[in-house]
């Protein structure tokens, strides 16, 4: 059939008239007139049409003159040949899925035919017509799964059978992944639509390219015995460079393996480890064979170092990423140049640290004393102790374990620098005594007394810095967590110990909180859990609080002794106390103020905000509040009093089947539960309205009382939160073997928001602090350089905490906005303070 045939149409016939109502539908056309064979004239069976028909000029331009002769000419007739079609027949879904596979066979059999059964075109569009026309996305799928199974299972027999071994055996493997990478490349583009159509929409299924890296990476990379030919061939090739010092005949194959391996995502844990390791043997080796026979001298064994270090970057740079270059020479510096002592340092010590083993520490460094090793040693253990430092702190899912881990870990330092990092000193020769000396042949010779030991001062120095540095890894959170270990452990109390061992557990808290700069951090909680301790009565003594209080103030921070002032408060209120119950008594209105217990704090002494709004107790208890305020006005006159309800507590009588209990719960709880008295079941919203607790006081506050081990409370429905629809309910089976029962308050902890409030009360008066260090400074020195008032500032606050310097960049340009300091007109980095 020819193109003219094709497109020429007849006078005589009516166009596609004949086909109204289906404009759209694709049939077999031929000219009514033509004299030639129907066979030959008649179009292909399957056009794919155009999505715009004028899409383009030369389409454009061929309608219009189309158009123009149709309307001199008179219309055209079309007669159909076969009835119209709305679909693919099966049979060319069939043959176009089947061409697909037999395509996918083809590309997958190693050593198979290349020539392809259609063109990529063709194949393309066969794939289009299976998945999105036949749905046969899935078959497709697996035949790729299944062919290329059966293909990497060739592939790995083929290599692993391979007669070549050792650096020539890389040739064939790296054949081997050239080919498979290309094949599925093409494999990829024929099946794009199976990518874009099927697999696009599971979510689970790895694209083409993915599953056949997958698949080869599994089957033939990792298999044993290949993953072993790798290796054997790359330590060949670089044992047989690294003794002849000049390049292999197949060193250009290192690079395409580097690259295949790279594809895989296999290059770090291959390659690049592979490598390493060969290096570090290698040069260890050398270093211990040239150290043995002894040739060298120190000057050339120097420059055959810095020969053989020059070697491994030039051919690291030559077969290896880019990234590999400096760790493959740090190696070969460290393997050459440390030495047994520094394997020994490195690896010996972090066995044993691990270990805990003492003994054996303390064998290792008579040995290093004796070689003059001991900063060898000294380096090692600093460096292990930091890191192990940086590793609790850094443990952000265990932060809750961190201080007993941390304590665990100093206890055993202390100890070895004690006991195991010592040297002897020797003894002192005692001047005889005087007077005449008897003597006999048959006295006992005395023992020799033990040599006296001192511990070695850099490995106390290296204790000391290491911690400090492990510690800067995380700024703020060591401080803040060290203070709510004391916290508890002030809560906890002694439980049986002996006041000389808890005063040293304390102690050895506050030892870690001196590795720390953070100082405002660790006084802003210490002094948060102070104030709820004596404010709660949960304090284990105020004799060790005193105590503790003192020791921070002398040796720490002397900011602490703003602290006094809480206990100064509460010895205050008792007296207070007294004097108003003294009076009700008299009035004979002692009521139920006799259980009152209230306590006026100075908002300077205790670390509180003020509160925008609190709970809405009941009128009886508001009364007896009323009462005592009357009452304190009158003794002092110009001052208000602002109630803090949120660290109260209540004692609450509660009948239930199985008796009478007394319940010790917050002022919340005890407010919320007394709701029950009125009514045996609640809605959240009632509650919320009686209350007026914000959403996240009430939340917290219902969960303990209806979600906590002791459920006084039932909530419906059941679980561990709590939702704005629940329901609440009085439980009345509630029972517990002692009468009085105390249900943890959530108020007495420190909730993730007030934990939040402090610590952006913190920055808050870091940001004060260093405004007025910086003014404080300009002030005394008028005009300063920007890094000479840097440096002023970190040493004005340092004592409370090391600020960054980008904060410091930002207080500098806010006080310029505040017009504390200008810019020289002639120098923008320095600085001139404004009277």
């Amino acid at each position: 059939m020819d193109v003219f045939t094709l497109l020429t149409l007849p006078q005589t016939s009516k166009a596609f008239s004949a086909l109204p109502a289906q404009p759209h539908v694709l049939g077999t056309v031929a000219a009514a007139s033509s004299t030639r064979d129907s066979s030959r004239s008649a179009s292909p069976p399957r056009k794919i049409p155009r999505l715009d028909a004028a899409s383009d000029a030369a389409s454009a331009s061929a309608s219009s003159s189309r158009d123009v002769t149709a309307d001199k000419r008179g219309p055209i007739v079309l007669r159909v040949i076969g009835h119209p079609i709305s679909a693919t027949p099966d049979s060319v879904i069939e043959a176009d899925y089947a061409l697909v596979r037999r395509t996918i066979r083809i590309l997958l059999t190693p050593g198979g035919p290349s020539a392809l059964p259609a063109t990529y075109d063709r194949i393309a569009r066969a794939c289009c017509s299976a998945v999105s026309q036949g749905g046969k996305g899935e078959g497709l799928y697996e035949a790729v799964k299944m062919e290329l199974e059966r293909c990497v299972g060739v592939v790995e027999r083929s290599l692993g059978d391979e007669a070549r071994k050792g650096a020539e055996w890389l040739v064939p493997f790296t054949d081997a992944c050239a080919w498979f990478e290309k094949q599925v490349g093409l494999l990829q583009s024929l099946l794009a639509h199976m990518d874009t159509l099927y697999v696009a929409e599971q979510t689970q299924l790895p694209s083409t390219k993915r599953l056949a890296y997958t698949i080869f990476a599994a089957s033939v990379i990792e298999s044993p015995r290949i993953m072993k030919a790798i290796t054997d061939g790359i330590a060949d090739w670089l044992n047989w460079e690294r003794t002849h010092r000049m390049p292999h005949t197949l060193r250009a194959h290192l690079p395409r393996l580097v690259q295949h391996m790279r594809a895989h995502a296999l290059y770090t844990d291959v390659v690049e480890s592979t490598y390493l390791t060969l290096t570090h043997d290698f040069y260890t080796a050398e270093s211990s064979t040239l150290a043995a026979a002894g040739t060298l001298s120190a000057k050339d064994f120097l420059v055959h170092a810095q020969g053989r270090s020059t070697e491994e970057r030039e051919r690291a740079q030559e077969v290896l990423l880019a990234e590999s270059v400096a760790p493959v020479q740090d190696m070969t510096d460290r393997a050459l140049m440390a030495g047994r002592l520094d394997w020994l340092a490195k690896d010996g010590l972090e066995t044993l640290m691990d270990a805990r083993n003492d003994a054996q520490i303390k064998k290792m460094y008579k040995l290093f004393a004796k070689v003059g090793g001991l900063r060898v040693l000294n380096s090692a253990f600093k460096f292990y102790v930091q890191k192990a430092t940086r590793s609790i702190v850094t443990n952000e899912e265990h932060d809750e374990e961190m201080v007993p881990r941390l304590l665990e870990f100093k206890a055993f330092c202390d100890k070895l620098v004690a006991h195991a990092f010592v040297d002897e000193i020797a003894p002192i020769a005692s001047a005889p005594a005087s007077g005449p000396i008897a003597s006999s042949s048959t006295a006992p010779m005395s023992a020799p007394a033990p040599a006296a030991t001192q511990p070695n001062k850099d490995f106390t120095y290296a204790l000391s810095d290491a911690f400090a540095a492990g510690f800067k890894v995380r700024r703020n959170k060591p401080a803040e967590l060290i203070a709510k270990h004391m916290d508890r452990a002030m809560r906890r109390g002694q439980k049986g110990k002996r006041d000389e061992d808890f005063a040293a557990e304390l102690d050895a808290v506050l030892a870690l909180y001196r590795y720390t700069d953070e100082r405002d951090v660790f006084r802003a909680f210490y002094q948060r859990g102070l104030a709820k301790r004596l404010l709660l009565g949960r304090s284990a003594s105020d004799d060790f609080e005193r105590a503790v209080l003192k020791t921070l103030k002398e040796k720490y921070d002397p900011e602490f002794g703003t602290s006094d002032g809480m206990f100064t408060d509460l010895a205050l209120s008792r007296d207070l106390m007294q004097d108003f119950l003294e009076q009700q008594r008299k009035r004979g209105e002692l009521g139920t103020v006799q259980k009152l217990n209230v306590m006026v704090l100075q908002r300077s002494n205790w670390p509180f905000s003020a509160r925008k709004k609190d709970i809405d107790l009941p009128r009886w208890m508001q009364d007896d509040l009323s009462a005592y305020t009357a009452f304190y006005k009158k003794h002092h006159q110009g001052r208000k009093l602002d109630w803090d309800h949120a660290l109260g507590t209540a004692t609450l009588r509660a009948r239930f089947k199985a008796g009478e209990k007394e319940l010790s719960v917050s002022l919340y709880q005890g407010a919320v539960l007394l709701l029950f008295n009125d009514e045996a079941t609640y809605a959240y919203a009632d509650i919320k309205a009686q209350t007026g607790l914000d959403d996240g006081e009430l939340q917290r506050t219902l969960q303990s009382l209806a979600c906590g081990k002791k459920r006084v409370l039932r909530k419906q429905p059941a679980g561990k939160d709590v939702q704005s629809t629940d329901v609440f309910h009085f439980n009345a089976d509630f029972t517990d073997a002692r009468f009085q029962v105390h249900i943890n308050s959530i108020q007495a902890k420190e909730t993730p928001e007030e934990t939040k409030r402090t610590q952006s009360s913190i920055e808050a008066d870091r940001k004060h602090a260093l405004d007025a260090a910086i003014v404080r400074v300009m002030k005394g020195k008028k005009e300063l350089a920007y890094e000479q008032l840097k440096t002023a500032t970190i040493e004005a606050v340092r004592k409370h905490f090391v600020p960054e310097v980008s904060m410091i960049k930002q207080r500098i340009t806010s006080l310029v906005e505040q017009e504390y300091l200008r810019r020289d007109e002639h120098d923008m980095n320095r600085y001139i303070y404004v009277a």
